[in-house]
């Protein structure tokens, strides 16, 4: 008994210096937002860049991690930058912030939304705005290197800062480390990123213990079909016909060839042809995202595409030289995003314990969307990886907050960047802290 008294009075004084430190962590995240990173998340808020055209948001990263006293390299993967800050033996640690914004005219109502106009891929200019939060992101990683770096004294390793271009049309990450990343650079022990959420209540934060986001594929199909007069419809054969036959036969490979436990979606996203009311024309466009939650039904799904258009066009009397020409994006693709479920829990206790486990929310997934994150930690590389949510809007408005990717679209940056920083700040130093292995 006195033993466990001694033991439980001496865990009450390593608890109360724990609490305190992350007080004084708390106190240094509010001050550095108050004197830069507000005006630095205004900054990119103001000047959103479209998918792998992110020049002035990534020399303006480059410029404040180079000030910090890492060691910058520009241009990986195209616009990508990776920054470095060796403090002795230990894992290697990942942090990756996306910094591209979306082709949406903002209607946030905020005081700094964005009026950028940006020329595309394609030489089309478009509206630019921050309608993911992918601002919040790369403030916070700022943040979260200032942090890390004024308590080197508290954690032992390697930590390399990923500025990843393009996530929004997911192949920044595949990008990068095509040009390298994990060869130029040291390969990472353990990879964190974290999204806030404009459905979660700001400032909360919720960590996942197994899949974080679907896989997606982008699937083109090309439907060819006889063209001939809309009054002799016999004389020809009728892509449209054979196209929306297709649309409702590939639901059928969810409804009845995937097992209702697993999570899979095919969704027809865009039809395009004919010419005019009475011509039955040559050829409609189909446009697919797939998306899935395991590399099994990834396969099951792509492969049940293939099949089910293939073979609709010759139950419809498409000649076997005009079959549909199905093609999958070799850009926009991305495997599921699933978190290591021990690391995972690491994280978890180590913001539950800094950050106070009422701050913790178990959020069940709405949806399927997909996050090339995934590509840093695929099962095989030895990359242990933790993705989390950030809550990004006041309780009064998180039922009728707008969603991503609408121009309506906006979050509480001071809760959102500096919860963001505070749980990265955590997990990293929980993972890096001496003898965590």
């Amino acid at each position: 008994m006195k033993r466990l008294l001694i033991a439980t009075a001496a865990w009450a004084v390593l608890a109360g210096g724990v609490q305190a430190q992350d007080n004084n962590l708390r106190v240094a995240i509010q001050a550095d937002y108050d004197n830069h990173l507000g005006s630095l998340w205004d900054w990119f808020h103001r000047n959103p860049e479209l998918s792998g055209l992110e020049v002035n948001t990534a020399a303006r990263m480059a410029n404040e991690l180079r000030a910090l006293g890492y060691e910058v390299t520009e241009g990986v993967g195209g616009t990508g930058v990776v920054a470095l800050l060796r403090n002795g033996e230990g894992p290697t640690v990942l942090m990756r912030a996306d910094m591209d914004g979306l082709p949406v005219e903002e209607r946030s109502g905020l005081a700094n939304a964005s009026t950028a106009r940006q020329v595309d891929s394609s030489g089309e200019e478009r509206p630019v705005m921050h309608a993911c939060g992918h601002d919040v992101h790369i403030t916070a990683l700022v943040g979260t290197a200032r942090q890390m770096i004024e308590r080197r004294d508290q954690w032992s390793g390697t930590l390399m800062l990923v500025v990843q271009p393009a996530e929004e049309r997911i192949f920044g990450a595949r990008e990068m480390l095509e040009d390298g990343l994990y060869e130029r650079f040291p390969r990472p022990d353990y990879a964190l990123a974290f999204h806030v959420a404009a459905g979660l209540l700001a400032g909360t934060i919720s960590v996942p213990l197994d899949v974080v986001s679907s896989s997606s594929d982008s699937v083109d199909i090309q439907v060819r079909g006889v063209g001939t007069h809309g009054a002799y419809p016999h004389l020809g054969v009728d892509p449209v016909l054979v196209a929306s036959q297709i649309v409702v036969s590939l639901q059928s490979i969810v409804s009845r060839e995937i097992s209702p436990l697993e999570g899979a979606v095919i969704t027809v996203g865009s039809i395009h042809g004919g010419t005019k009311h009475n011509i039955i024309g040559e050829r409609v466009d189909l446009q697919l995202t797939v998306r899935s939650d395991s590399p099994e039904v990834r396969t099951r799904l792509l492969d049940g595409i293939d099949r089910v258009s293939e073979n609709t066009a010759r139950a419809l009397g498409v000649p076997e030289d005009r079959l549909p020409i199905v093609t999958r994006s070799a850009t926009e693709t991305t495997p599921a995003t699933i978190n290591d479920p021990e690391t995972a829990q690491r994280v978890r206790d180590a913001i539950a314990a800094g950050m106070g486990a009422d701050r913790l929310r178990d959020e069940p997934r709405t949806g399927m969307g997909a996050e090339d994150f995934a590509y840093f930690v695929e099962p095989g590389n030895g990359v242990r990886g933790v993705y989390f949510d950030v809550g990004g809007t006041q309780s009064s408005e998180v039922d009728t907050a707008a969603g991503h990717h609408s121009p309506e679209f906006r979050i509480e940056a001071e809760p959102s960047v500096t919860a963001g920083v505070e749980a990265m700040v955590l997990a990293g130093m929980a993972l890096m802290a001496p003898g965590a292995e």
